[in-house]
């Protein structure tokens, strides 16, 4: 993001500020006084870069009502008031005020306004930060107690407990990276509040390096950046989400690196999170990127079948009443391999299913409400994982299923093999022939058409099939 020049800083904030109020106007004349009060009053101007204005809620749950009802509204409010204007943006920052001043006194954070109380129908003013309060809100559910630990997380979940639960530094920085969905934000969470709970007196601050950006920039805009620094600079643990969003963005770097390097040297503990390794990251400086592998750099992995069914387990047995089979859980756990986030969300929406519209949970209702999601995650099954999964499932080896052997235990599972292959992959009959020991295309040919008779005439054996296909993800 560019940053103002001071000597233009003065100029645009109060061209900002002018058009801010003209689009509150707009929007006052539209609603009624009980929405513009509970909605759009407490927003508050951060900026306006690249066609895009940047406004603050102080609380998510406003931030989201906004952008499902409201964004579109004003949006072209904005785009009426400047046709440069084509998008908008919600954040969430917690500790702004707003300029509701009523008597002309200057309020803390913001300029006096010495205007006649008449026209002061609502705030005007561009964000600005107050003193005691620089972090973002912690979300309650996010503690150690609801974070699932597998193999893929449990040396990310270990190192957050270790910083979290020790005022002594063990290595520093904690950077923890992985994909979108996999619990990262859910363990900077529960570091903050552990380490709040524990040791009451320590000033731990968490927040997203988008709000870092943004706080920073409101320093410069206000000739403040002294107090911004003391103010970060102070903490004794700092915790910093999502690094990647300050990629490319120099001038919040070269501060971030200032800070960082503050806060080691006088051994304050820093956290940091972000969607890849610290070598990985691209657009963030060298020096950056060699100082955040000082400490420990933790890799949380995508979810592993056992994981992802603990989560659900876990959350089903809160909702006791709904009643969702552990054969539900499985498919969901199966199917859903893309992330925690979405698979939460599945699983919400079956709850939401079964408690409002009053449907019993089964497994044809699961495949008919989440289609879409399913869809969406389907992959690609390779003959090598068929194999596998059919010689776990018959309880056979590996070995016997591609050998010559012919006996009924060992020759039905390696036919319901080639099936599979055939209907779950792109593979050429001849192609699935010589994965199943150089067998002929013809033998792949006659299994299939056999499996097929089967499913029709074999309960069991249908049943058995559709598990497979459920375990191997299609």
């Amino acid at each position: 993001m560019n940053i103002v020049p001071a000597a233009q800083q003065e100029v645009s904030d109060s061209d900002m500020e002018a058009e801010w109020s003209r689009v509150l106007d707009r929007l006052r004349a539209e609603f009624d006084d009980s929405i513009f009060n509970s909605w759009f009053r407490p927003l508050a101007l951060v900026n306006i870069e690249e066609g895009c204005a940047v406004m603050a809620a102080p609380t998510r749950f406003m931030r989201n009502w906004l952008m499902s009802n409201y964004a579109d509204r004003i949006r072209q409010a904005w785009t009426a008031e400047n046709s440069a204007i084509s998008d908008i943006k919600f954040i969430v920052l917690s500790g702004f005020t707003t300029g509701k001043q009523t008597s002309g006194t200057q309020t803390s954070g913001i300029t006096a306004d010495n205007s006649p109380p008449e026209q002061k129908k609502h705030h005007s003013d561009i964000i600005r930060i107050k003193e005691d309060n620089i972090g973002a809100p912690l979300d309650p559910r996010f503690t150690f107690d609801s974070f699932v630990v597998g193999k893929s997380n449990e040396l990310a979940y270990a190192a957050a407990r270790r910083v979290a639960e020790n005022k002594e530094v063990h290595f520093n920085p904690l950077f923890l990276h992985g994909g979108v969905g996999l619990g990262k934000t859910h363990l900077m969470h529960a570091i903050a509040s552990s380490n709040r709970e524990l040791f009451p007196g320590r000033k731990v601050v968490y927040l997203s390096a988008e709000q870092f950006m943004y706080q920073f920039v409101s320093s410069i805009r206000y000739k403040d950046t002294m107090s911004f620094k003391q103010k970060f600079r102070s903490v004794d643990l700092l915790m910093i989400d999502d690094l990647q969003f300050i990629a490319n963005k120099q001038s919040t770097q070269e501060e971030f690196f200032h800070t960082f390097n503050a806060l080691i040297d006088h051994s304050r503990q820093v956290v940091i999170s972000a969607d890849r390794s610290p070598t990985d990251m691209e657009g963030i400086e060298e020096r950056i990127r060699s100082r955040l592998g000082w400490g420990l750099v933790a890799d949380i992995h995508p979810t592993e079948y056992e994981l992802r069914l603990g989560i659900l387990q876990q959350k089903a047995n809160k909702v006791p009443e709904v009643g969702i089979s552990l054969s539900v859980l499985e498919f969901l756990a199966h199917r859903i391999t893309s992330n925690v986030r979405e698979l939460e969300g599945a699983l919400n929406r079956m709850i939401a299913h079964a408690t409002l519209i009053g449907r019993e949970v089964t497994l044809e209702m699961t495949q008919e409400v989440l289609k879409d999601l399913l869809r969406a995650n389907v992959r690609r099954v390779s003959i090598d994982e068929i194999q596998r999964r059919v010689a776990d499932y018959f309880n056979i080896r590996l070995s016997d299923l591609l050998s010559a052997r012919r006996a009924r235990q060992v020759a039905r599972p390696r036919q319901v093999a080639m099936y599979l292959a055939k209907q779950l992959t792109a593979k050429s009959l001849p192609d699935i022939g010589r994965q199943f020991g150089g067998r002929d295309h013809t033998t792949v040919m006659h299994a299939v058409k056999r499996i097929n008779e089967l499913r029709l005439a074999d309960s069991v054996l249908d049943e058995n099939i559709l598990h497979l296909e459920r375990i191997l993800g299609t």
